[in-house]
Protein backbone atom coordinates (compact mmCIF):
# COMPACT_ATOMS: atom_id res chain seq x y z
CA UNK A 1 0.00 0.00 0.00
CA UNK A 2 1.22 3.63 -0.98
CA UNK A 3 1.29 6.14 1.86
CA UNK A 4 1.08 10.04 0.48
CA UNK A 5 3.69 11.87 1.59
CA UNK A 6 1.39 14.66 2.79
CA UNK A 7 0.78 12.07 6.05
CA UNK A 8 4.71 12.38 6.51
CA UNK A 9 4.19 15.85 6.67
CA UNK A 10 1.11 16.01 8.78
CA UNK A 11 2.95 13.98 11.40
CA UNK A 12 5.84 16.07 11.58
CA UNK A 13 3.80 19.04 12.17
CA UNK A 14 2.10 17.16 15.23
CA UNK A 15 5.62 15.98 16.24
CA UNK A 16 6.43 19.84 16.27
CA UNK A 17 3.54 21.05 17.97
CA UNK A 18 4.52 18.28 20.82
CA UNK A 19 8.05 19.33 21.42
CA UNK A 20 6.58 23.08 21.43
CA UNK A 21 4.23 22.01 24.05
CA UNK A 22 7.17 20.73 26.17
CA UNK A 23 8.23 24.72 26.74
CA UNK A 24 5.80 25.86 29.27
CA UNK A 25 5.57 22.41 30.91
CA UNK A 26 9.59 22.46 32.04
CA UNK A 27 8.79 26.28 32.76
CA UNK A 28 5.97 25.03 35.41
CA UNK A 29 8.00 22.21 36.74
CA UNK A 30 10.72 24.98 38.02
CA UNK A 31 7.00 26.50 40.33
CA UNK A 32 7.44 26.53 43.88
CA UNK A 33 4.27 25.34 44.38
CA UNK A 34 3.89 21.00 44.71
CA UNK A 35 0.37 20.91 43.04
CA UNK A 36 1.37 23.15 40.02
CA UNK A 37 4.47 21.12 39.74
CA UNK A 38 2.81 17.58 40.23
CA UNK A 39 0.30 18.64 37.33
CA UNK A 40 2.98 20.30 35.28
CA UNK A 41 4.92 16.49 35.74
CA UNK A 42 1.20 15.04 34.27
CA UNK A 43 1.65 17.20 31.36
CA UNK A 44 5.14 16.13 31.02
CA UNK A 45 3.93 12.54 30.73
CA UNK A 46 1.11 13.38 27.95
CA UNK A 47 3.77 15.37 25.88
CA UNK A 48 5.87 13.09 25.95
CA UNK A 49 3.68 10.17 25.35
CA UNK A 50 1.98 11.76 22.64
CA UNK A 51 5.92 12.86 21.32
CA UNK A 52 6.58 8.97 21.34
CA UNK A 53 3.00 8.30 19.77
CA UNK A 54 3.47 10.91 16.88
CA UNK A 55 7.42 10.24 16.10
CA UNK A 56 6.64 6.68 16.04
CA UNK A 57 4.29 7.36 13.36
CA UNK A 58 6.57 9.36 11.72
CA UNK A 59 9.10 6.86 11.47
CA UNK A 60 7.11 4.38 10.48
CA UNK A 61 5.74 6.34 7.44
CA UNK A 62 9.07 7.87 6.74
CA UNK A 63 12.00 5.14 7.50
CA UNK A 64 10.11 1.35 7.92
CA UNK A 65 7.66 0.20 9.32
CA UNK A 66 9.54 -1.65 11.83
CA UNK A 67 10.05 1.63 13.41
CA UNK A 68 6.39 1.93 14.63
CA UNK A 69 6.23 0.08 17.57
CA UNK A 70 7.90 3.19 19.23
CA UNK A 71 3.96 4.66 18.95
CA UNK A 72 3.44 1.73 21.86
CA UNK A 73 4.89 3.12 25.14
CA UNK A 74 3.66 6.70 24.06
CA UNK A 75 0.12 5.58 23.75
CA UNK A 76 0.66 3.43 26.99
CA UNK A 77 2.17 6.90 28.94
CA UNK A 78 -0.69 9.11 27.48
CA UNK A 79 -3.23 6.31 28.99
CA UNK A 80 -1.25 6.31 32.41
CA UNK A 81 -0.96 10.36 32.77
CA UNK A 82 -5.06 10.59 31.33
CA UNK A 83 -5.71 7.77 33.92
CA UNK A 84 -4.11 9.85 37.15
CA UNK A 85 -5.96 13.05 35.48
CA UNK A 86 -9.31 11.12 35.17
CA UNK A 87 -8.46 9.70 38.85
CA UNK A 88 -7.81 12.93 40.29
CA UNK A 89 -10.82 14.94 39.22
CA UNK A 90 -13.52 12.17 40.44
CA UNK A 91 -11.87 12.71 43.83
CA UNK A 92 -12.07 16.54 43.33
CA UNK A 93 -15.99 16.34 42.50
CA UNK A 94 -16.77 13.76 45.43
CA UNK A 95 -18.39 15.48 48.42
CA UNK A 96 -16.51 15.62 51.57
CA UNK A 97 -18.40 13.24 54.09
Amino acid sequence: MDIPDWFAWIFLGLVLVQVLGLMPVIHRLRGLDSAVRFKARLDLLDAVGGLLLFGGGLLGLVVAESWFWISIPGYVLMTAGYAIKGVQRLRARRPAA
